[in-house]
């Protein structure tokens, strides 16, 4: 009988064994913050088939499986892989390609950058981005007169760090047709004495884009695996591009079907007609690493080059209100054919006026529907009587980076009581329940750990201002990262698939030198990425 017994028990043991399920990875020894519902935190995971298929004790889950490989996290903290929900990610590629401008300190250090560019690559059309008057001692917008004398043959389009004003000089001016008589509607030919000054401000900026807008698929190419390596290398595992035309969507699904570009996108159409024509009559398209479901729709201009469309006029320019892009009639016009649709409607929208405009017209759309989730891209200055207006129905989508980047010259802008109004970011979140939080870059650095530290501490990198940029408007820590993770997963219907560490989500993580939650806040900057994971595979190690 003893003998049947240690028999069976044998038994018992190695069936035990045998009944061990495969995975593909264990994650262990790791502070792994899984975002969910309870913000609880694990040690480890497990991973099969490019999903996390459970999390627990490094114990429990030896008990349950074999592994093919095994990560040592050493301690290290572990998040979901960062959702950046919105920004320019081609725009960004295209960037590496052109004269890079960020963090110029005067007209002239542009005209020598501008120099230095031409004389290694000898383009045919200067193209460049990232410049800002703000941060010069003359604080005006510049004026072609010198890009005229040193490149008199060769045209030179330089757009504002916003994307909203742009500075071309009469070579491009005159390859594009535009005189003191061009017709516009929404931005601004800027003339002085008669005569163009080389500022365009928003919708006529479109007539030099239809002249540059020649990149061939090598150079798109080249853009956009140079974007994602940037991206990686934050942390970013989806990234929210606002305003993609379908030439280039189609690339990105072609380098998705290739094995090139293996980070997600969720993709924001631009406003076209033949982009909505093909898209809306077909549906969203979806793939594990592509998802095309919204429609990127610019209300008004930025606030930095005074085209953001306000209630009151500027504080600091009498008479000067910012303007609209498009008249209300189209706006509504296109809001009401979307809502027809599956698609989400995404709307740029920065001055007071505008986001009115977009919140009425949402709210008026929607109030019989249930989840469209329709976001306001930026939700900038809001009136105190436009609160009301978010939900989770109607979803801000905010840069926490804008308000360190505004806050020196913003209330100048606006003035002491509707900058109350303005970056508020702790009234959006409890009107509407969650914020989606990205980076909008590259008007702003790709780093996601500038936007956690700026929600948090509400100063920018120098300390600045002691005690905070209105500091009761800033979000808690954990706030801020459910908004660069299971939030923006919302804000994109992803949620069911990614922005936590869980089972059946795709495992999309990555592992940083410090821990965001417990660290001193003024050293959350100084984060860097040890390894970024997408679907269980590691796509960057530093």
């Amino acid at each position: 009988m003893r003998r049947l017994l240690l028999v069976f028990a044998i038994f018992l043991t190695f069936s035990s064994v045998a009944q061990k399920q495969e995975a593909d990875l264990l994650v262990f020894n790791g502070v792994v913050y899984t975002v969910d519902s309870e913000f609880n935190t694990t040690e480890a995971f497990a991973v099969k088939d490019g999903k996390f298929l459970k999390v627990g004790t490094e114990a429990s889950l030896r008990e349950e499986f074999d592994f093919s490989e095994e990560l040592d996290a050493k301690g290290k903290s572990i998040y979901p892989g960062l959702i950046d929900a919105h920004a320019h990610f081609y725009g960004l590629g295209m960037q590496q390609q052109r004269v890079d401008l960020t963090e110029t300190k005067s007209f002239a250090e542009v005209v020598t950058r501008i120099e230095e560019f031409q004389k290694r690559n000898k383009t045919e059309f200067i193209v460049g981005r990232g410049w800002d008057q703000n941060d010069w001692e003359v604080k005006e917008f510049p004026v072609k007169d010198t890009l005229d004398q040193l490149f008199p043959d060769t045209p030179i389009a330089i757009t504002r760090i916003d994307g909203h004003a742009m500075l071309v000089n009469q070579a491009a001016l005159d390859k594009a047709g535009i005189t003191t008589n061009t017709e516009f509607d929404g931005g601004d030919i800027e003339q002085k004495n008669g005569k163009l000054t080389g500022i365009l401000v928003d919708n006529p900026m479109m007539l030099i884009e239809e002249i540059t807008d020649r990149t061939d698929i090598e150079t798109q190419k080249k853009a956009l695996l140079a974007a994602q390596e940037i991206s990686f290398s934050y942390g970013l595992t989806t990234v929210d591009d606002a305003g993609l035309d379908k030439r280039v969507i189609e690339l990105i699904d072609s380098l998705n079907n290739t094995g090139e570009l293996k980070i997600r996108l969720y993709a924001m159409l631009s406003n076209s007609d033949k982009n909505l024509d093909y898209y809306l009559a077909k549906g969203p398209y979806k793939t594990d690493l592509l998802n095309v479901r919204s429609v990127k729709f610019y209300g008004d201009g930025a606030l930095g080059s005074r085209g953001a469309a306000l209630k009151e006029p500027y504080s600091d320019r009498d008479d000067h209100y910012g303007a609209l892009l498009s008249p209300v009639s189209e706006f509504k016009a296109t809001a009401e054919r979307i809502a027809k649709t599956g698609f989400q409607m995404n709307t740029h929208a920065i001055g007071d006026s505008a986001n009115y405009m977009v919140l009425k017209t949402y709210d008026s759309l929607l109030s019989d529907s249930e989840d469209r989730r329709w976001r306001v891209e930026h939700s900038q200055v809001i009136d105190a009587d436009d609160f009301k207006y978010f939900s989770k129905n109607i979803l801000p989508s905010i840069q926490p980076t804008h308000a360190t980047s505004d806050m020196y010259w913003a209330e100048e802008r606006l003035g002491e009581e509707r900058i109350k109004g303005a970056y508020a970011y702790k009234k959006l979140l409890n009107q509407a329940g969650m914020v989606a939080l990205g980076t909008d870059f590259p008007v702003e650095q790709v780093n996601p750990f500038l936007t956690f530290y700026a929600a948090v501490d509400r100063q920018d990198t120098k300390n600045f201002p002691e005690g905070g940029f209105m500091r009761e408007e800033a979000l808690s820590r954990e706030q801020t990262l459910r908004g660069m993770t299971i939030w923006a997963a919302y804000s994109n219907f992803e949620e069911q698939e990614k922005g936590s560490i869980e089972a059946g989500k795709f495992a999309d993580f990555v592992i940083l030198d410090r821990d965001l939650m417990k660290v001193e806040i003024d050293k959350v900057p100084e984060t860097k990425v040890i390894s970024t994971f997408v679907a269980g595979e590691q796509v960057y190690k530093n």
